[in-house]
């Protein structure tokens, strides 16, 4: 999900010191009965991804009543450089969220490949490993244990729907703008946008748009933004992002988007039809609407779209320098298992384990949509890109759908970050 600041080089050095150190030293399992505490740091906030951490956690301390965990909730907006300075100074914790990607691969220094360490046939019953090891190639090892399977996903109020007159949920551009349409003149704030929910900045984060922005042009799986081959201020991408930005200009969009921060609550109030989020709030919707709310791909797109983000988009790594490495294997381990696939599905969350299925009809939803619905399952976007471009289309993308930033000006912008990125980190291998 997301991305913050690069590393100095000084730090980075330091790191690699840091992880080359503690590869050297042995560490002794501790015996069954012997206490130990394993501290993990996460930005999860109050989400329902940090309710299933506690449930896991507890799990586990429950069949191994000498293992405890103190869980450190870290603040979002600087997460990653409070792992940077503790890495540093060997001082952070055994566990850390991470997100899996790009994102993976430039903290690795002070991350632990898992390969060799948790057992083989584990990892195998683990779903997108490879989004986490070197150039993405699963044989290389996860540096992440996923904690379960995301989406980015559009929710709707099937109530409003009925109600404005809109009889079959949207699939492209043109179905898009005339459903918004009906729904305005119904009194729905057809999309509502804001920084609610996995808040993760002072705007509302445009890659869960993105993703499928990417997808309806030309089934990307952002290999193509990564490496140049289609280029940010291509005809095309701006072509595209018009489309994106006529949302608002058509009314398909609340005015506030870059200030407002209600934007879950008038979903669940029933102020607008639908909104466009991620699994991790699945549980609140349904547990407000029932059976009112159904998920439905973003249809951005100007032929039926028929591909859906399903990625295993965070999880638990493994520090280099852990002072209770071997209890947090035996976690990360206990994450791949039956019993912990059913305390994520209790949290109302997707299991990341093959073959999983899901007690929550929405969450079922999204996963037949690639299981027998015929799309095509993508990546996030913003996890298999250069993090400068994120975090640069962090601001420039919200300031295009709000109408202060034309297209053309701000795909230019997103143009000259990505031509500021060294040649290594934009070629045909990921790193």
């Amino acid at each position: 999900m997301k991305r913050k600041a690069i590393f100095a080089s000084a730090v980075i050095a330091a790191l690699i010191l840091a992880g080359c150190s503690s590869a050297s030293e042995e560490e002794a399992a501790p015996a069954a009965d012997t206490p130990v505490t394993v501290t993990i740091w996460h930005n999860l906030g109050d989400t329902q991804n940090a309710t299933a951490t506690k449930a896991l956690t507890d799990a586990y301390t429950a069949a191994h009543p000498n293992v405890t965990f103190d869980l450190v909730s870290q603040p979002g907006d600087n997460y990653f450089s409070l792992l940077q300075a503790a890495a540093v100074s060997k001082t952070g914790p055994d566990l850390v969220l991470m997100w899996t990607g790009l994102f993976a691969l430039k903290y690795k220094e002070y991350l632990t490949s898992l390969k060799g360490l948790v057992p083989d046939d584990a990892l195998a019953s683990q779903g997108s490993l490879e989004w986490s090891s070197d150039n993405f190639d699963i044989a290389n090892g996860p540096y992440v244990m996923p904690l379960d399977r995301q989406f980015y996903i559009g929710f709707y109020n099937k109530d409003a729907f009925a109600k404005a007159g809109v009889t079959a949920v949207p699939t492209t551009w043109t179905e898009l703008y005339e459903s918004c349409a009906k729904l305005k003149k119904a009194g729905y704030t057809p999309i509502v946008y804001g920084n609610g929910g996995q808040s993760l900045g002072a705007l509302y984060y445009p890659w869960y748009d993105g993703s499928y922005l990417a997808i309806g042009q030309n089934g990307g799986d952002g290999k193509s933004l990564y490496n140049g081959s289609n280029a940010w201020d291509s005809a095309e991408n701006v072509a595209t992002f018009s489309k994106y930005a006529a949302l608002k200009s058509k009314g398909c969009t609340n005015s506030d988007i870059l200030t407002k921060t209600n934007n879950v609550e008038d979903f669940i109030g029933e102020k607008a039809a639908m909104i466009i989020d991620g699994t991790w709030d699945t549980k609140k919707f349904t547990d407000a609407l029932g059976d009112k709310v159904s998920a439905f791909v973003p249809p951005f797109s100007d032929n039926p779209i028929k591909g859906v983000v399903e990625f295993a988009g965070q999880g638990f790594a493994l520090t280099s320098y852990a002072a209770q490495k071997q209890a947090a294997v035996d976690f990360l381990t206990f994450m791949t298992t039956d019993e912990a696939a059913k305390v994520i599905d209790a949290a109302g969350l997707i299991p990341n384990k093959k073959g999983s299925t899901t007690s929550n009809p929405v969450n079922q939803e999204m996963l037949a949509f690639a299981a027998s619905g015929g799309f095509t399952t993508f990546p996030m976007l913003d996890n298999v890109l250069q993090g400068d471009v994120v975090d640069a289309g962090n601001k420039i993308i919200p300031s295009i759908l709000a109408g202060k930033t034309s297209p053309a000006k701000g795909l230019a912008q997103l143009k000259q970050v990505w031509d500021q990125i060294p040649a290594e980190n934009k070629g045909d291998s990921y790193k």
